[in-house]
């Protein structure tokens, strides 16, 4: 999936000499409400409507594939929402909700806040890249991470004025400081400084503060993956980055020759409607 500022283009491989694609418009509710623009909150918004796109996307893929092999029915837009709240639940359980736990176990050899909130943070990063890690072996999430290897690779063509081929997007790093991979990292660190604000609270109220301050610890970490994307040539931000661009390395894998042919039908289909690409997925 290729997004652009006013338009996105789904393409999906159903057979071997058969893509399909799908362009659809999209627009933010920050263009009705301005106040939505305003920094921090802007991010929470970009993180929601990134939800909601992908969600699209990914019915229509799974139907399209559904469909090239002429097996099952159509999956429906209700289950795959349905889907996508069990597994943000999971998500907020597994990543926010369990480390919070497992630190207040460790409170009687941790009393000061601030080490508890360090430690909920290591075991917060240890089960993130442990779950990154787990699920890498399977291979359709291979075959996941080679799309978006190409995505990536079609991406650095694009931004280097290149010709959009297959040539020359295979000479393009697989990694991109855009990358959603890496905004998952920062929510991780960003998340050990803002819940250290509040001190030491009871089991429930840490628990609680999770899950409300998730919108703010999301939209800090849209802003510096913002400003990191902005000013990769200053040294400071390069190396802040560094550790997000690591773990793009479990995250995509080197794309095949067709791989990259689809990324770029996606390209090509936004580009002819306008001019720009501002994020990749």
């Amino acid at each position: 999936m290729m997004r652009g500022r006013k338009n996105l283009a789904i393409a999906v491989r159903r057979a071997p000499n058969d893509i399909v694609l799908e362009t659809q418009m999209i627009s933010s509710i920050a263009e009705r409400y301005p106040f939505l623009k305003w920094p921090v909150l802007r991010g929470f918004i970009a993180l929601v409507e990134a939800m909601v796109i992908g969600v699209r996307a990914l019915t229509y893929s799974a139907n399209q594939v559904v469909e090239g092999e002429g097996q099952g029915e159509s999956i429906g837009p209700w289950e795959m929402a349905f889907t996508v709240a069990f597994s943000l639940g999971m998500g907020i359980g597994l990543f926010f909700l369990l480390p919070a736990g497992l630190a207040h176990l460790l409170e009687r050899y941790a009393t000061n806040a601030a080490w508890q909130n360090l430690i909920e943070g290591i075991f917060r990063i240890t089960i993130f890249l442990a779950y990154v890690v787990g699920i890498s072996f399977l291979k359709d999430i291979q075959r996941v991470f080679q799309y978006h290897g190409a995505e990536h690779k079609v991406i650095h063509t694009y931004e280097a004025g290149e010709a959009l081929t297959v040539e020359n997007a295979r000479k393009f790093s697989t990694l991109h400081p855009r990358c959603g991979t890496s905004f998952l990292l920062v929510v991780m660190v960003i998340s050990i400084l803002v819940f250290s604000l509040l001190g030491k609270t009871t089991i429930w109220i840490r628990l609680l503060s999770r899950i409300v301050l998730l919108p703010v610890v999301a939209g800090l970490s849209y802003e510096f993956i913002k400003a990191a994307g902005r000013h990769q040539n200053n040294p400071v931000m390069h190396i802040l980055s560094l550790p997000g661009m690591w773990l793009q390395k479990l995250t995509t894998r080197e794309p095949d020759d067709e791989q990259l042919e689809v990324a770029i039908r996606a390209l090509n289909k936004v580009l002819e409607t306008e001019e720009g690409v501002e994020s990749i997925n």
